[in-house]
């Protein structure tokens, strides 16, 4: 999954500016041109969840955008910060969809934390989903830019080189974290239980 060519890459950093600095009015161009990415971030994401889900990768898609869209006094600098700021969105919306099935089952399942593969279980899944987005609220006041990349990893499914590109650090900061940052959560899981 690649994000996006070299002269969409100009053309959405120019679109972002050019809402910054009030010459376009709308965000319909944005759209346009962010939408296939989005919705290759979505596919990826939710392809980790069971078919016949409610969520679906348009509905994530949208309500991503419709977030980004509602954020009053963020500012895009470049289409790395836009997709890095996606991610999180993303993050946010799967998280309240996975919570909501979870209090939903009125169970407790304890999943072991899997940053690569979610389990099959529904309840299990959604739990696990809740309780990777707990720790990296606990995370966020250690290693901020750690939380950012398990963002994008976790829940934008993006690849290093993607992550890397996102956030505008190098592939071996994203991968050295990466493994830190899962490790951390692993350990931190356990000392829950």
């Amino acid at each position: 999954m690649e994000l996006v060519g070299v002269n969409s890459q100009e053309n959405i950093t120019e679109l972002l500016r050019g809402i910054r600095a009030g010459a376009v009015d709308d965000g319909d161009a944005l759209m346009a041109a962010v939408y296939g990415d989005l919705k290759r971030i979505a596919r990826s994401q939710l392809g980790r969840w069971r078919p016949g889900q409610t969520l679906n990768t348009t509905a994530l898609v949208h309500e991503s955008y419709a977030k980004l869209a509602g954020s009053t006094g963020l500012e895009y600098a470049d289409r790395r910060h836009f997709f890095a700021v996606a991610a999180r969105a993303m993050r946010q919306i799967v998280v309240d969809y996975a919570r909501g099935i979870f209090a939903s089952k009125r169970q407790h399942i304890r999943a072991d934390i899997d940053l690569a593969h979610l389990p099959d279980d529904g309840p299990a899944r959604a739990e696990q989903v809740a309780m990777v987005d707990q720790l990296l609220e606990r995370l966020e006041k250690l290693d901020p830019e750690m939380v950012r990349i398990v963002e994008c990893r976790f829940f934008a499914a993006y690849t290093l080189d993607e992550t890397a590109d996102a956030l505008g650090i190098s592939r071996r900061t994203v991968q050295r974290k990466w493994e830190r940052g899962r490790s951390w959560l692993v350990t931190l899981a356990q000392d829950c239980e």
